[in-house]
């Protein structure tokens, strides 16, 4: 797979960990190849240097100058819609999922268990519906076979009992 998130002036990034962490900012000039100047106009990220080790690197990319200013940077954010983009997306989903999990009281977490519950106990009533109707569907054939087959050799047995007994009988 060929790599498509460069380091690059006006990616977006998101910061992973540090005193902004969850935030997105906009590169705005390379310092050197372990940090870059960075803005978060729409974020409320002051224009700072950051390591790259704190940024992620997302699919999206501003066209903006070299070292422009904030006032160019949050025109170019407020015109690609990147705030509406990034909760579109299935990153900022999960994110957020995992925050809401994180903030789920004892009762809550109860509710979901037994709403999971609930939720297997239907699905493992509707499977087994579904097994009984596919099993007597399979049967029927099954039955007007058996019995012409399976009472030929039952007429054979018996008649191989019986010169048995009547030999026992002489």
């Amino acid at each position: 797979m060929v790599f498509k998130r460069f380091v690059e002036i006006g990616r977006v990034a998101f910061i992973s960990f540090g005193p902004h962490a969850g935030k997105l900012v906009a590169i705005v000039d390379v310092i050197d190849q372990n940090r870059a100047l960075v803005d978060g106009p729409c974020s409320g990220v002051r224009r700072q240097a950051m390591p790259f080790k704190c940024m992620q690197l997302t699919d999206f990319v501003l066209k903006f100058p070299h070292s422009a200013r904030q006032k160019c940077v949050r025109l170019a954010w407020q015109k690609d819609n990147i705030n509406e983009k990034w909760a579109a997306t299935r990153w900022a989903k999960k994110i957020e999922a995992r925050e809401k999990k994180a903030k789920m009281t004892d009762f809550d977490r109860y509710k979901v268990m037994k709403a999971k519950k609930m939720r297997n106990r239907i699905i493992k009533h509707e499977m087994k519906k579904l097994q009984k109707m596919a099993s007597k569907k399979g049967k029927k054939p099954e039955k007007s076979e058996k019995p012409e087959k399976s009472g030929k050799p039952e007429k054979a047995k018996r008649s191989e009992k019986a010169p048995k007994a009547q030999k026992a009988q002489k």
